[in-house]
């Protein structure tokens, strides 16, 4: 993420009129579910109650947290209300009939600042929220303001936000009077106007489901390949997937989609933000919506605007097919979280949800408590040593995993939930509970380690377990192929698996995410046809969006009909592309990036939920892109067949046999071992030597794991040159597995070369050889 664009908050989600049309799978008008929502036999078996008027209370139970739909006292069916909020006066729970009527009922019960209450009757289907009571005095950070309707933090479904309808945000979202004249003080004005029907609700969702018939991947680490994509960018405009379906959960578990993903040979699916999601004031005055998602509001629902099939409870169940249908295929399902704030934003943002429920404690104050501190360019950051709120985050990262069936997460700007007090400490309460949490610690964890606050950068400090984004390797694979480096130490070190950053703590290569690309900047094909941001779209004059691109437009800027500009580029995606899934560690693709999409320059579409975001797959049928998807597919599973390109240890760099082969080795063009003063001499050309037969390790009956061993050149000049290949005891002959400068690559045998020939190595491009004697 890391975009100051992506400041500010909204109340957001997909409109529907009631929620409650009957007939269509949502919740019929009494607000009971529909036939596909209906509890289980067992709960079907205990008597049924409607609530009378005035809505009756039972104690119920404080755990667990949210809306549970059970079988209360005497076998009467209900659903049981439990939310924190420590220091409330009290709490109302309101319910939204099909028309959007609302009768409120107060919860009486406390336990341990835990507000709880039985309701019988409350069915599946059925709308709900809070009113929280307690003093207005913003000064000290007590924002409670009743008049406001708030989003239960552990809502499992949302519906019923109408924020696509806005061009700007209601001015009765806000706690405080967002139009008052004096607007230093605006957010110390509190706003009496109700803001129910312009803020979602929450849903009560029922679901019995064991996933007996799942059967996760579990793909190891060392074998994993990922690929980020965007649950509606990614199918909008695929021709193979009905249009109903298109931009939605059961868009990308359609066998079109997949079929995709299996060709490609990915392991993997990191999505974008599926947690309920806000947009931003200052995007709708600009006609715009939030498109990525990093502006999380409900972390236990998935984003209802991305449902098929209905937004009163049927996402849950939409997104839990895609999951099985990803899972059957092999891929597993890694989620893009964003705990370290919310859509609520600062001071002068909306009342949605924990802002009502009690500000002092959910976020962090500055030393002025009217203040939040923002370590994350959003305007806020959960206060994640308060235990409250760091149960809540655990029981959401739970929840996902244990009855959604995710397979992982990558969380976004993690620095700022490792801070304690103010210091980033990698013994934080956070990392903690993670280490020892049964459920968490078994899943993949995935960190982006920084945030914008002082001392946030924190790439190769988070502990085992953890694995990051690296962005020094993508620094340094981006300037080696611009011909930019001073040197090739930092290329020697990101392409074996970063051992400076990750072997110091007792962590693997497979510590390290390598990425050439990623959401945030420019595609892979605007990488190499742009050197500066064109993100006029977006309205901000183009000041949004980093500078620091590292890019190259091979002498034009743009798209150009130029043919031997447009053949250059081509060969720099081959380029880029090999390096990335022959180096050591974990690689990680964009989605589109194998198909050669572009956002026209775009390094900052976070608010481009359009053809700019979307991926364009007209792009399959021009046979120029379509050769870097085969390519790309090759190369995967080139990567999947040989263990030697995805080690599980750090190479050694030692001989361990007589003849002096070590399991890497490191050549100059003149095809001797490089000394300590050419990783220090300027370069274009550097030789990787992956012996094969040096795999640490054992295989699954304790075998020794034995592979091919391969030599890799990588030449970033803009002229030929002469490569003199190794000779004993590193080969005799080599063959041509992957020559980048070919727009097609040959599925044949490759040519075969004698060691210590000089073979012409073309201008920018990537020569793959295999030992073959």
């Amino acid at each position: 993420m890391s975009s100051a664009a992506e400041q500010g908050a909204v109340a957001g989600g997909r409109a529907t009129e009631d929620g409650c049309a009957a007939g269509d799978g949502r919740a019929t008008g009494d607000g009971r579910a529909a036939q596909e929502d209906r509890p289980s036999a067992a709960v079907n078996g205990a008597r049924r109650a409607a609530p009378p008027p005035g809505v009756p209370v039972w104690p119920g139970a404080p755990t667990p947290l949210g809306a549970r739909f059970r079988a209360g006292p005497e076998g009467v069916v209900g659903t049981n209300f439990a939310l924190w909020a420590g220091g409330a006066e009290a709490v109302e729970l309101c319910l939204f009939d099909g028309s959007g009527r609302e009768t409120r009922a107060r919860l009486t019960e406390l336990t341990h600042e835990i507000w709880h209450g039985f309701v019988p009757g409350v069915m599946p289907g059925q709308r709900y929220g809070y009113r929280v009571h307690g003093r207005w005095d913003p000064w000290t950070g007590a924002r409670w303001n009743p008049a406001k309707l708030l989003l239960d933090p552990y809502a499992r479904a949302v519906d019923g936000a109408k924020g696509n309808d806005y061009s700007r945000l209601p001015p009765q979202v806000y706690g405080h009077v967002r139009d008052w004249p004096d607007q230093s003080v605006a957010d110390t004005v509190r706003d009496e106007r109700d803001s129910a029907p312009y803020v979602p609700k929450g849903v009560v969702v029922h679901d019995d489901d064991d996933w007996s018939d799942d059967r996760r991947p579990k793909t190891p680490w060392a074998d994993s390949v990922i690929y980020e994509l965007h649950v509606r960018g990614f199918t909008r405009l695929h021709p193979g997937v009905p249009e109903e379906l298109r931009g939605t959960y059961a868009g990308l578990a359609h066998p079109a989609a997949v079929e995709h993903l299996v060709r490609l040979g990915v392991t993997a699916v990191e999505l974008l933000p599926v947690h309920q999601f806000a947009h931003e004031d200052h995007l709708l005055r600009r006609g715009l919506r939030n498109y990525w998602g990093y502006n999380s509001i409900g972390y236990f629902a998935p984003h209802a605007a991305y449902a098929a099939s209905g937004t009163a409870g049927q996402q849950v169940g939409e997104f839990k097919r895609m999951v099985r249908a990803l899972h059957a295929a092999g891929i597993e399902v890694i989620l893009d979280v964003v705990y370290n704030h919310t859509a609520e934003a600062n001071e002068y943002g909306p009342t949605l949800s924990l802002k009502g429920i009690d500000n002092q404690r959910y976020y962090r104050p500055q030393p002025d408590p009217r203040r939040y501190a923002d370590y994350t360019g959003c305007g806020n950051t959960l206060h994640v040593v308060q235990p409250h709120v760091l149960r809540l985050i655990t029981d959401s990262l739970r929840y996902w995993v244990t009855e959604m069936g995710v397979d992982g997460f990558r969380f976004d700007l993690a620095a700022a939930l490792a801070r304690s007090m103010h210091d980033v400490d990698m013994l934080s309460p956070f990392l903690a509970v993670i280490a020892q949490d049964p459920v968490l610690r078994r899943v993949k964890l995935i960190a982006e380690p920084w945030d914008v606050g002082s001392g946030g950068y924190q790439v190769g400090a988070f502990p085992p377990l953890w694995t990051e984004w690296n962005d020094r390797y993508r620094d340094a694979v981006r300037d080696f192929w611009r011909h930019a480096l001073p040197d090739v130490r930092e290329m020697g070190y990101r392409l074996s698996g970063s051992s400076d950053l990750y072997a110091w703590n007792g962590r693997r290569p497979y510590a390290s995410v390598n990425f050439v690309t990623a959401h945030d900047g420019f595609t892979l094909r605007d990488l190499v046809s742009y050197d500066r941001k064109h993100n006029e779209a977006n309205g901000e004059d183009n000041r949004d969006g980093t500078d620091d691109n590292r890019s190259w437009n091979c002498g034009t800027e743009g798209e150009t009909d130029d043919e031997p500009v447009r053949a250059l580029r081509r060969r720099q995606l081959r380029n880029l592309l090999t390096t990335l899934l022959l180096s050591t560690g974990v690689p990680m693709l964009v989605a589109g990036d194998e198909l050669g999409r572009t956002q026209r320059g775009n390094n900052n579409a976070y608010c481009q939920d359009n053809e700019i975001g979307w991926l364009d797959w007209s792009l399959l049928a021009d046979p120029g892109w379509r050769s870097l998807f085969e390519l790309t597919s090759r190369l995967i599973a080139l990567r999947h067949r040989h263990p030697v390109l995805r080690r599980r240890a750090f190479f050694s760099g030692r001989a361990h046999s007589a003849d002096g082969l070590r399991d890497l080795a490191w050549f100059t063009a003149r095809g001797t071992e490089m000394t300590e003063g050419d990783w220090y001499a300027p370069a274009a050309t550097l030789g990787m030597y992956l012996s094969g037969r040096d795999i640490p390790g054992r295989d699954g009956r304790g075998a020794p794991v034995v592979d091919d061993s391969f030599l890799a050149v990588l030449h970033a000049g803009d002229r030929p040159v002469g490569f003199v290949l190794p000779g004993p005891p590193w080969a005799e002959r080599y063959e041509v597995i992957v020559d980048t400068s070919r727009e097609e690559q040959a599925e044949a045998p490759g040519v075969l070369h004698a060691s210590g020939a000089a073979v012409t190595v073309p201008a920018r491009s990537v020569l793959l050889l295999k030992v073959a004697g």
